[in-house]
């Protein structure tokens, strides 16, 4: 299929239209004032998939400790 040129304004107007679009493999560019300036693609099958366990690694015990006073402050922007 070939890329398709869409104003943001048209866009706009047509958003669930074109998700449906890009959804299906066309490729969908969005022209700001007729300059190219974002493309609608669909997102992998398996991007939204959560697997818990996936990243593996553990944390030290002392990342549960309370946080230090100089710590605290640090993350309260003091």
């Amino acid at each position: 299929m070939m890329a398709v040129v869409i104003n943001v304004h048209e866009a706009k107007t047509h958003l669930s239209k074109l998700l449906d679009r890009a959804h299906a493999g066309q490729e969908i560019i969005l022209a700001k004032a007729g300059k190219p300036y974002a493309r609608l693609m669909p997102l992998a099958a398996d991007m939204g998939a959560r697997q818990p366990g996936r990243l593996k690694g553990r944390l030290p015990e002392t990342f549960f400790d309370p946080l230090t006073d100089d710590e605290l402050a640090a993350w309260e922007g003091r």
